[in-house]
């Protein structure tokens, strides 16, 4: 099962997550979300991370051309789509598309379909925010034939990562939240302990 650590704001985040094993690094490009990052200071970032490490950028409902220009700029590996975003909008991403969908009950996964063979993350549904959250939704109404192919968001931590690899078996998970510091009067970053012990806890399963 892949992981990727998603919201990383600052190199040191990242080359922490990345030591430890994470297969990707996701950076916020939605000016809305408490976990923004601009493209020139998320290029820092991807500059000092191995190449073999997949570099995502998440956006939420933006310009076409916008997307394409800043993934091109500052060499994205794929770009995340967690808005309202169409199947004709996805094929003119001019790179690796993954399309985000936020669950909530009596969500019609039939619509996944129209995405054809694109990856697909499944968040909770929150009517605030684009994911982040911490907030998880019921896992067991995700469709059998499909959970072995998406990428599960969510609520994701350390406390359910046993029960997620072993009941839902995704092809990967999309962790956030449950890694960041909790003193909330410093600058939102991930805890670099928690990342420690989340991969420990991936590894000796």
């Amino acid at each position: 099962m892949k992981v990727k650590v998603c919201g990383i704001t600052n190199i040191e985040d990242a080359l922490i997550a990345e030591s430890c094993g994470a297969n990707a690094i996701g950076f916020i490009f939605y000016r809305n979300s408490k976990r923004y990052i601009t493209p020139s200071a998320a290029s820092e970032i991807i500059n000092s991370l191995s190449p073999f490490t997949v570099k995502v950028g998440v956006f939420v409902d933006a310009a076409l051309d916008e997307v394409n220009r800043i993934a091109a700029e500052i060499k994205l590996n794929a770009v995340q789509l967690h808005g309202n975003e169409t199947p004709e909008y996805t094929g003119g991403i001019n790179y690796p598309v993954i399309k985000g969908f936020r669950v909530k009950d009596k969500f019609n996964f039939s619509i996944i379909e129209q995405y054809g063979n694109i990856p697909v993350l499944l968040d909770a549904f929150s009517p605030s925010a684009y994911g982040g959250t911490g907030i998880s939704f019921d896992w067991n109404i995700i469709p059998e034939g499909i959970r072995n192919r998406i990428i599960l968001a969510g609520g994701v931590s350390i406390n359910n990562i046993a029960h997620i690899m072993e009941f839902i078996k995704p092809a990967a998970i999309d962790i956030s939240s449950s890694l960041e510091i909790d003193d909330k009067s410093l600058p939102l970053r991930k805890d670099k302990q928690k990342i420690l012990n989340f991969f420990n806890k991936i590894h000796t399963r």
